[in-house]
């Protein structure tokens, strides 16, 4: 009796999916591998040719005809094996979750799966969904740190307060230097993103120079004025806040700051007594967190500076300054909830 093989023909957008889903890193390699199957199957390519070319048996090639013609796409997806799910008793998994919450033998920082798998005699996969259904991720790690600043509640209801419930006719900046951003740049040109493939790099760099950005960040509008400069000392620190005062010297002038030694030297000081108008708000030690312009130092730091390749010091500041341009073009303020209080009651650790 003859056999009669069914014929495969693709629509374009069925073709377009299958060359990506062949190509795509990201995709199951099972995957990839039926995708091969039913193009060269749509090509007519022989049950033989496609066995030797894949790795298949030409049952399975067959079996891949078959499931594609009755389901289409939607059979290349792995499918739902038989039999019972496998069962841990309660005894096991208590085990399993009372090891997770000790901490691990000697030379290991924490659980993986496939180490705790090893010691109970179960498979990671149980052990994975056994802390999936418990809530643990060993995996994970938080950090937290509270202020030993004797002035920490006063200064989180002062700057808090700036940026709750602003003075009037003054403006509030968010003040802070992003230290030693380094101008890297990669031994060999990136290689551009592609359909199905992303962007890729060199994993090495060379280290071409560092330069410090002051950033002031307008509380209420979102606008940024930045400087880039090759030290970070007081002498460049009081250069910005005088740029500053000119750009705002019609109105009161109020700088959130962290606690750095450069903020507080003779010559700042004796500046600020001679300009009334400015007045500086600190930061608790140990929270400059509290100071906003940090999340837009994450910002810029995401979007403008990591990717980049720079071969020199002074094109790194080109493209900083081009960043703070175009943010500026539409500038975005940044909304602060947290009541003083509830800080408080999080990073203040009280004396008894």
């Amino acid at each position: 009796m003859a056999n009669h093989a069914r014929s495969i023909v693709l629509s374009e957008d069925d073709s377009r999916e299958l060359e990506r889903l062949q190509r795509s890193p990201s995709i199951p390699a099972g995957v990839m591998r039926r995708a091969r199957v039913i193009l060269l199957l749509a090509q007519e390519v022989s049950g033989v040719d496609i066995a030797r070319q894949t790795g298949y048996t030409v049952v399975q090639v067959s079996r891949l005809r078959r499931r594609f013609v009755e389901t289409g796409m939607a059979g290349l997806p792995d499918q739902p094996r038989s039999g019972r799910p496998p069962t841990v008793t309660a005894r096991k998994t208590a085990r399993i979750v009372a090891l997770t919450l000790k901490p691990p033998p000697p030379g290991l920082t924490h659980w993986s799966s496939r180490d705790l798998a090893d010691t109970v005699g179960v498979s990671h996969t149980t052990v994975h969904r056994i802390w999936r259904a418990h809530a643990l991720q060993p995996h994970r790690l938080e950090t937290f740190k509270f202020s030993t600043d004797p002035d920490a509640e006063t200064k989180i209801y002062d700057v808090v307060g700036l940026y709750l419930r602003p003075p009037l006719n003054a403006v509030v900046l968010s003040l802070d230097e992003k230290t030693q951003i380094q101008a890297l740049s990669r031994t060999q040109p990136l290689l551009p993103m592609r359909p199905g493939l992303p962007a890729r790099r060199t994993h090495d760099y060379r280290r071409n120079g560092l330069t410090s950005l002051y950033a002031a960040f307008n509380v209420a509008s979102g606008e940024v004025t930045g400087a880039c400069h090759e030290r970070h000392t007081a002498v460049e620190f009081l250069e910005f806040v005088q740029t500053l005062q000119r750009r705002y010297r019609r109105q009161d002038l109020h700088l959130i700051l962290d606690n750095s030694s450069t903020h507080s030297t003779p010559a700042v000081l004796a500046w600020l007594e001679a300009h009334p108008r400015v007045q500086f708000h600190f930061t608790p030690t140990g929270a400059s967190w509290l100071n906003l312009v940090e999340v837009w130092f994450s910002i810029l730091t995401r979007k403008a500076v990591r990717r980049g390749s720079f071969d020199t010091v002074r094109a790194l500041v080109t493209h900083i300054r081009h960043y703070i341009e175009r943010w500026n073009e539409h500038p975005t303020p940044f909304v602060w909830t947290k009541e003083p209080a509830d800080l408080i009651k999080k990073v203040v650790r009280r004396r008894h």
